[in-house]
């Protein structure tokens, strides 16, 4: 017997939370989040996502066990800055059952239909500013922080149900081979140099005992760099304050760099350590021995993601990303990491794809967004 069912208590979110661990058993590369962290995401008191958006939770139950999982997501933010009726599905788990994928699916774009939306994108988790797609290529690796995995068989379910692809996501990776290059990067070290001359700019570090001002630079900052990209939208200036606490923990001051030139902000690059390697060791917990590992794996941590790079409209083409790499690339093998992910970046971003791939990095996994029209 198959069913749906509404989220609709603290036990249900529960429920829902915990059901990738049935789904991911025996998974080797899948990352567990932390229990707390998903749960402070979907609290529409914790979250200001909630304040101008709306999330219905969905478990589908096959033959009285929880076999599924789909969140239907109305986001008022985009369709205001899109000029649109799109909705959103997301944190998607599901059995290798179409039934029980199309049910999940059928219920998510009904309730995403009833709300006058006609077409849907996913998966978002919960917008295009948080996790997003489903693994295309790269099965065979653990993601990185705030990347997803899935099993390759969530594609199966939505190509059968009739989902087409909306835009591919390209993970690239810089190996310590291209790092240890003396060619390489003596030729980023000269382009940065002439770069930061012709253009009078500048770099330095984020100030981290004047979190708040910088925090409200960065706003500036990815709000306008990013404005034409496929799928943007704006954060508000309490989603920035709320990641901002969320990641200022795992943050190396030295690896959150912004560039100014004549001493405005003109762009801004942050990569974060892979505490991916962290939490997998946790398994969604931190208590009560996870400080422990945490303090013990955090000084193993070999690998970063590259996860913003941006500059301003005004300051584009002028070459800064290159003196970023550069900075990024320097300051990482200082600090003892020997690789580093650029992701995500969309498939027809050609000045970035151009740019990795100068620096000798390599696509080594592909995510997926899909799309239907609802009628």
């Amino acid at each position: 017997m198959l069913k749906i069912r509404t989220v609709a208590d603290n036990r249900d979110l529960m429920e829902f939370i915990k059901l990738p661990w049935s789904i991911y058993k025996g998974n080797e590369y899948w990352v567990p989040p932390l229990i707390f962290d998903v749960r402070k995401n979907l609290d529409p008191k914790r979250n200001p996502f909630f304040k101008h958006s709306e999330i219905q939770l969905f478990i589908a139950e096959k033959n009285g066990r929880f076999a599924g999982r789909i969140a239907a997501i109305k986001n008022n933010n985009h369709n205001n800055f899109h000029k649109d009726k799109a909705g959103f599905f997301g944190f998607f788990e599901c059995e290798n059952d179409q039934d029980v994928a199309d049910l999940l699916l059928d219920t998510a774009c009904q309730w995403i239909n009833d709300k006058g939306l006609d077409k849907v994108y996913g998966p978002v988790n919960p917008s295009t500013n948080d996790e997003m797609g489903f693994l295309l290529e790269g099965f065979d690796s653990s993601p990185v922080l705030m990347m997803p995995y899935n099993p390759k068989y969530y594609l199966d379910f939505a190509e059968k149900y009739g989902l087409k692809k909306a835009k591919d996501l390209y993970a690239y990776y810089i190996p310590a081979e291209v790092i240890k290059d003396e060619k390489v990067m003596n030729k980023l070290e000269r382009m940065a140099e002439l770069i930061k001359k012709r253009s009078d700019v500048t770099t330095r570090f984020i100030n981290m005992k004047d979190l708040n001002n910088e925090v409200r630079k960065i706003e500036e900052i990815y709000n306008s760099a990013w404005e034409n990209n496929w799928g943007f939208v704006p954060l508000t200036t309490e989603e920035f304050d709320y990641m901002a606490d969320s990641l200022k923990m795992v943050v190396d001051p030295e690896l959150v760099i912004f560039a100014e030139v004549n001493g405005k902000p003109a762009g801004f690059s942050l990569s974060l350590p892979d505490f991916n390697q962290v939490l997998k060791k946790l398994n969604g917990r931190v208590l009560p021995f996870g400080f422990i590992k945490l303090i013990t794996a955090k000084k193993k941590i070999d690998l970063l993601r590259v996860i913003i790079m941006g500059v301003k409209p005004e300051y584009q083409k002028r070459g800064i990303d290159s003196v970023f790499y550069l900075e990024t690339i320097k300051n990482g093998v200082k600090n003892g990491y020997k690789g580093a992910e650029i992701s995500w970046v969309l498939e027809d971003n050609m000045p970035m794809v151009m740019t990795a791939e100068k620096l000798g990095a390599y696509i080594y996994k592909k995510y997926r967004i899909y799309e239907k029209n609802l009628f």
